[in-house]
């Protein structure tokens, strides 16, 4: 099975300095605003949202800054899958017991500077949960121990959990599947997520059969 991380396992490939590309042009799109929260989703299933943000997020880490990366898809979770932890306790855990928020189950990836917090048991409420003035305390616990926290989100279009979050957010980047997601789906991702006054910061685009082999790329809005 190919490793999804592929800024760790091969480093100097052009999939790899296109992901530290992307965090470069995050890092000139917030001169005006600091980012400290982050939300990446996707039109539809399987566009390769969460795979894109845990790369994303092990870049960032390098570069010094502390990360917290949050899997708040409470419906097909896979972070904990990607970097191969346990998933007992996490953002669902901390829903539930106050004494999480002062001591959250963090979990280390591997990568200095990068902590994962794991979905935890899914709920049957997702989208209450990610609304709630519950998940904004979570959130507020979580700025005090990272410099950027990165949260994976489910699909705009196939439930609203993704939408609602991202009002607590200080950003949003919609990934993109070359040859797979339509334009019209990703028009109606970006239309739902501009209703509630999203800042969306562009668009992630994999799969892309670039010149030099890479594969993704970062597209700032307008």
């Amino acid at each position: 099975m190919t490793n999804p991380l592929i800024t760790i396992s091969n480093p100097r490939s052009p999939i790899a300095e296109a992901y530290r590309a992307l965090r470069t042009n995050l890092e000139f799109s917030n001169l005006d605003k600091s980012l400290r929260a982050l939300l990446v989703t996707s039109a539809g299933a399987e566009e390769g949202k969460s795979t894109t943000l845990a790369n994303l997020a092990v870049t960032i880490a390098q570069s010094g800054k502390r990360v917290i990366l949050v899997d708040a898809d409470l419906r097909r979770p896979t972070q904990h899958q990607i970097f191969e932890l346990k998933n007992n306790a996490g953002l669902t855990d901390m829903a539930r017991d106050d004494a999480l928020l002062a001591a959250p189950p963090l979990q280390d990836s591997g990568v200095p500077n990068l902590q994962i917090l794991t979905s935890g048991q899914l709920p049957p409420n997702p989208a209450e949960i990610l609304g709630s003035k519950r998940m904004s305390d979570i959130l507020a616990a979580l700025l005090e121990r990272a410099d950027l926290i990165l949260f994976d989100a489910p699909p705009v279009l196939a439930v609203t959990d993704a939408v609602v979050l991202s009002a607590k957010m200080d950003g949003v980047l919609l990934v993109v599947s070359a040859g797979k997601t339509k334009r019209e789906s990703a028009k109606k991702a970006r239309a739902q997520l501009e209703k509630i006054n999203a800042r969306i910061l562009g668009a992630v685009v994999n799969n892309v059969k670039a010149e030099k082999g890479a594969s993704y790329y970062y597209a700032e809005s307008n």
